[in-house]
């Protein structure tokens, strides 16, 4: 058993001081907010608990710097590269020596890309004129179009507040909705009576200037049902910050998260600093990162809110990864509910970044036939083909009957 803290000798106990405050700088880097108090509780926490098992030591940390869900994936990965058995101080000595590639490639894990920046950000600066030489002779295209291509779960910590601005700059109006009610219009086929007599008189009643009406148009109600399941971890913070921008530039967006159960998080969204918004819908969900019951999540939606906000053509978003273990009879019957009670229902995975993807998943499969587009979403350009689509300005794309014959 490992001696206490307070056991050890000063100078042992002084670098585990020290390397818990650089812990937390990193930590910061990457993105989670800790403060100096954080950073003071921190280090009275492990004098009080002491350092046991590797196990109680994450988690004395873990319960003082993680105050939200969705930095649970980023404090994970920054502690495994920062704590290693091997050393901090081994890392760095490996880092300087040439390293022979491994033979098997693993997959990008969430935020580990952020956080390994974060952590190693110092050696940078040694190996800035070797990575320039490199870079500029294999890179041919610019920095906005590789950022415009990255894959979200792979971008650094500047890279996504650069993508946040790109999203803030991509919401337009989107394509307007005939309704049923009339407004005055200069092209309209009926003639306004009231408007025509009032502009009668302005000129002694000598002249009658023609007033028309016609129909009004408006924007569509947008809907989106994303997905927080630990499956898509990866994505629910950035495709938050888009939906935040979406509701600033929009009246009637609504907005639900749903992993385990379905929240309403639409007046969380509207608060006007996005990290107060994402902050706000953060408290009030309780399954982040948790598992998926896509089927529950719908049929409640359906019962309590299908009639509130699906009205008046309204366009449903839902983003999720279709990963759903309980993928039976009421699956079918709740998605075949919604797709009926709305104008267009597009579905948005990121699973589709993969080019061998195949609709194999049964819960992929049962959703499929009641969706009117498959797209993916996992990038910028992802997200500015779908906001180009709905614009009107981009013609339909990923249609679910190509991959329902694909599979079959």
């Amino acid at each position: 058993m490992p001696e206490r803290l307070q056991e050890r000798p000063p100078e042992q106990a002084g670098r585990l001081a020290e390397n818990i405050i650089y812990f937390a700088r990193a930590l910061r880097a990457a993105g989670i907010p800790v403060g100096p108090g954080a950073v003071l509780d921190a280090l009275a926490a492990v004098r009080a608990a002491g350092v046991g098992t590797r196990e109680d030591f994450y988690w004395t940390l873990h319960a003082v710097f993680v105050k939200r869900h969705e930095h649970s994936v980023l404090f994970d990965q920054a502690f495994r590269i920062f704590f290693r058995r091997r050393g901090y101080v081994d890392q760095l000595m490996a880092m300087m020596l040439p390293q022979a590639p491994p033979n098997e490639p693993r997959a990008p894990q969430a935020g580990a890309t952020r956080v390994h920046e974060a952590l190693f950000s110092g050696l940078d600066d040694k190996l800035k004129k070797e990575e320039e030489i490199e870079l500029d002779a294999r890179l041919t295209v610019s920095d906005r179009e590789v950022l415009q291509r990255k894959d979200f779960a792979q971008m650094t910590a500047a890279e996504i507040s650069a993508a946040k601005d790109a999203m803030k700059r991509l919401m337009m109006p989107f394509a307007e909705i005939r309704t049923r009610r009339l407004a005055p219009h200069i092209r309209g086929h009926l003639i306004d009576l009231r408007r025509t007599l009032r502009a009668s008189m302005k000129g002694g009643g000598d002249f009658i200037d023609l007033r028309f009406i016609g129909p009004k148009t408006k924007p569509p109600p947008i809907v989106a049902l994303l997905d927080i399941s630990g499956s898509m971890s990866q994505y629910s913070r950035v495709f938050l910050h888009f939906l935040h921008a979406l509701t600033e530039k929009r009246r009637r967006v609504s907005t639900f998260l749903f992993g385990t159960r379905l929240t309403n998080v639409t007046r969380a969204l509207r608060e006007r600093d996005p990290d107060d918004a994402l902050a706000a819908c953060s408290a009030s969900v309780a399954d982040w990162s948790g598992g998926t019951r896509i089927a529950s999540s719908l049929r409640a939606f359906n019962k309590l809110w299908a009639r509130r906000v699906l009205t008046q053509g309204a366009i449903v978003l839902l983003i999720t990864d279709g990963l759903e273990r309980d993928a039976d009879d009421t699956l079918a019957f709740e998605i075949d509910r919604l797709h009926r009670s709305c104008r267009r229902l597009i579905w948005l995975n990121p699973l589709l970044r993969f080019d061998g993807f195949e609709a194999r998943a049964r819960g992929i499969k049962t959703m499929l036939p009641y969706v009117d587009e498959f797209r993916p979403i996992h990038n910028l350009e992802s997200i500015a083909a779908l906001v180009a689509d709905l614009q009107g300005g981009g013609g339909r794309t990923g249609d679910p009957k190509a991959w329902m014959q694909k599979v079959a």
